[in-house]
């Protein structure tokens, strides 16, 4: 993927460069102008000839406005090459291991969730950065929830067929991340805004004496103007009736500005939002759930949502010129400008706020899809997830199973199968692995519930909750010690086990916190209660004597372990998997590796 990622940078750079040298070539286009037809207008009112001068005026200013519409567009070409640059850049950054401009969902970390912080869901170098390209404040909300808790089977297969065919669409995928980045981190939740925007109550205006007459207005100036070129001048009528408009809609500029600041400058985000809901809403689908997404893109008159969309955009944008005095003030005189924009943006409210509000959700929605299928595009030899049907009865199966954040040439893969126990409890040295392999399976579980493809060269799995106990602290603040931390989390663990039979535990190296006689005789105590309760899932362990319980709980408990070889005094580790309890520990080894003989002691 990377030599795809390159070749569209470098592609970019040319188009931008381009760009570029177009926008200055305008640029100095419209200085030409400015100067040039001065330059013009000077000689030609040195004739005065009336007519060649307006004629003149005309051509001018109808030339200026093309170079200042074509100096518009090529800069939004100029802003959608450096976007698509960023979004190209940022997947070699993240390929290579470095940090993702996308947010990493530091504020969904929850130390009381039931396994998001010990397996590393949220924050850098989490699963959630590795994953998310959503660049909405609602796509990154609709994202994280995928994380935080394991869909139905429905919803998680539809999802794995959704963005499967989105992986496919390269060109469609980034061209979407391209039109939204501008989104990317912006704290304003523009559904919300928009949401209170359109439920205020306040926001009414007019009456229909006022809608007539600012639809007739134009018109009467344009009959004006014609009755006084052709037949009678009747100027200083025109001109009372343009002041006599000025001033009612100075009367009226409270109520104007209302709407004004209500909404602001959100229009040109409207019509950025408008070209990313036009790609989806254009864009040939097959899978089930991106063609239901895409239907519902429409409003109740089956017209498209996108042009609801740029409808508003535009409206704001005209509404805006009054912040020009001189502009705003000629546009009221002759059309009443600020009473039309606001009329319209009320009869835009009263059609279509029932529908707008959804297309954030849809957008949202895409964008966490995108998310999946982009990890599936950068990681071809993933697999896509098996979701099994009964977690009481069918078994996690893996083969070549890795962790997502440990890159490939340090990775070793294992294979688990759960088939013939319920619980397993794996022993083994420091360091040799028993952590990372339980949080190898957690986050592979958590990847697979939401729809993405895992690191494994297969894997199936049922739905299970997930719930871990690794990483237990004190904290000062509840005066809580280590010990106590480590209790408070076992008793939630126990208690969920007990009312949630689908529960699948992962505990590493429980009652760290107090003496090994304490240790041993608790965490055998807890284990059994485990079993009694006909819970599942894995324990990691130092103490060797719990590898007795498989003598005990037959056909329920199975010893696994991992080990090292000590070779000419050298440890080795290989990280692997392997059946039955460990017979080989390294601590005294380690100690003597900082100057301590364990037997001098």
């Amino acid at each position: 993927m990377n030599e795809f990622y390159k070749k569209h940078i470098k592609e970019s750079e040319a188009s931008l460069a381009s760009v570029e040298k177009q926008i200055n070539t305008n640029s100095l286009l419209r200085l030409a102008v400015i100067i040039g037809g001065g330059a013009i207008l000077f000689q030609i009112f040195q004739t005065n000839n009336i007519w060649l001068l307006l004629v003149a005026i005309f051509a001018i200013v109808l030339v200026f406005s093309f170079l200042v519409k074509r100096q518009s567009h090529l800069e939004k070409q100029r802003d959608e090459q450096l976007a698509f640059l960023r979004v190209n850049r940022n997947e070699i950054d993240v390929l290579q291991g470095k940090e993702s401009m996308y947010d990493h969902g530091e504020d969904y970390n929850n130390g009381k969730h039931p396994y998001v912080s010990d397996l590393d869901i949220f924050g850098k170098k989490s699963i959630f950065s590795l994953v998310n390209r959503a660049a909405t404040v609602d796509g990154v909300e609709e994202l994280s929830s995928w994380f935080c808790a394991p869909s139905d089977k429905e919803t998680i297969m539809s999802r794995q067929e959704a963005a499967h065919e989105l992986a496919s669409k390269d060109e469609w995928r980034q061209g979407l991340q391209t039109k939204l980045l501008f989104n990317l981190g912006k704290q304003v939740n523009i559904k919300t805004f928009l949401g209170r925007y359109l439920s205020d109550e306040a926001l009414q205006f007019g009456n229909g004496f006022m809608k007539i007459y600012v639809t007739l207005i134009p018109y009467v100036f344009v009959a004006g103007v014609i009755i006084s070129v052709t037949y009678y001048p009747i100027w200083n009528y025109l001109l009372l009736l343009a002041i006599a408009n000025l001033m009612w809609t100075l009367s009226q500029a409270g109520r104007v500005s209302y709407f004004s600041n209500r909404i602001d400058k959100v229009g040109t985000t409207l019509m950025a939002y408008a070209d990313a809901i036009k790609m989806i809403e254009d864009e040939p689908f097959h899978a089930k759930l991106n063609k239901d997404l895409q239907t519902k893109l429409q409003t109740e008159k089956s017209e498209k949502l996108s042009n609801a969309f740029k409808v508003l955009g535009m409206l704001v944008d005209k509404l805006d010129s009054r912040n020009n005095i001189l502009v705003g003030s000629l546009l009221n005189m002759l059309f009443l400008w600020d009473f039309k924009q606001v009329l319209a943006i009320v009869n835009w409210k009263k059609s279509y706020e029932g529908d707008v509000l959804k297309t954030f959700d849809i957008v949202a929605y895409f964008e966490a899809l995108v998310s999946l299928a982009t990890l599936q595009r950068n990681h071809v030899q993933w697999s896509t997830p098996v979701i099994l049907n009964n977690p009481h009865t069918d078994k996690i199966l893996a083969k070549g199973l890795n962790h997502p954040l440990i890159s490939q040439e340090h990775a070793v893969a294992n294979d688990y199968d759960a088939s013939s126990h319920s619980l397993a409890l794996i022993t083994g040295s420091n360091m040799a692995g028993k952590s990372t392999f339980l949080r190898t399976v957690g986050v592979n579980a958590v990847l697979a519930y939401a729809g993405a493809v895992v690191c494994a060269t297969s894997f199936a799995l049922p739905i299970y909750r997930l719930v871990s106990y690794m990483r237990i602290k004190d904290d000062l603040n509840e005066s809580t010690s280590t010990f106590k931390a480590e209790l408070d989390r076992m008793k939630f663990i126990l208690e969920l086990v007990e009312v949630a039979s689908d529960s699948f535990v992962l505990i590493d190296e429980m009652l760290r916190g107090t003496n090994s006689v304490d240790k041993y005789l608790g965490s055998r105590a807890i284990i059994k209660k485990l079993i009694e309760m006909k819970g599942m899932g894995m324990v990691a362990t130092h103490d060797l004597q719990l590898a007795t319980l498989e003598e005990e709980y037959v056909g329920v408990l199975k010893n696994y372990h991992f080990d090292i070889q000590v070779i000419q005094g050298e440890m080795l580790f290989d990280y692997k998997l392997k059946n039955g309890k460990c017979t080989v520990f390294n601590a005294s080894m380690l100690l003597k590796g900082i100057g301590i003989d364990v037997g001098k002691i």
